[in-house]
């Protein structure tokens, strides 16, 4: 547990789903144990522009969330092993970004992959994507999953992130 939880202070966590299309982000509270929803979404870029282009859009959106809802640390997952490599080196430009858009605005943050995600979530680290959505509808009290796919996985890390000391 953090120090600001174990304090009963506020603290706010971004989770960062880094992808080149879309990169899922989701914005939670913490308090003396209490999670909840601040907010969630996907930063989607344009199929048909330049990667520099995208990447740079990613960049202005990112900054503008920090900005907006001022998190106090982030979350940001690994980058998996992936079959597809001009895929895997497109999602890693984009998860470059993120990790310069977040140290450029000096937010504490750590990375985890996406079996710790799971395990943190779920408690189980083989858990499939509709049980970790489930339970991240539970933990925040939502009504319903998060949508889109990306929203709902950043939201489980940053429940990952903000019981990171745990891990």
């Amino acid at each position: 547990m953090s120090i600001l939880m174990s304090l009963g202070k506020k603290k706010i966590v971004l989770g960062i789903d880094p992808g080149l299309a879309d990169t899922g982000y989701g914005v939670i509270s913490c308090q003396s144990g209490r999670l909840e929803m601040i907010a969630y979404g996907s930063i989607q870029t344009k199929k048909g522009l330049e990667l520099s282009d995208r990447l740079v859009t990613l960049e202005k959106e990112l900054y503008r969330i920090i900005k907006r809802y001022q998190p106090d640390e982030a979350g940001v997952e690994q980058l998996f092993f992936c079959n597809n490599v001009k895929t895997a080196l497109m999602v890693g430009q984009a998860r470059g970004v993120v990790l310069l858009t977040l140290m450029k605005n000096q937010l504490p943050l750590c990375e985890f992959t996406p079996l710790q995600v799971k395990q943190a979530v779920t408690g189980y680290g083989q858990a499939d994507k509709r049980q970790v959505q489930q339970m991240v509808k539970t933990i925040l009290g939502l009504k319903d999953i998060p949508r889109p796919d990306d929203a709902a996985d950043a939201l489980a890390i940053a429940i990952c992130a903000s019981q990171w000391k745990k891990y």
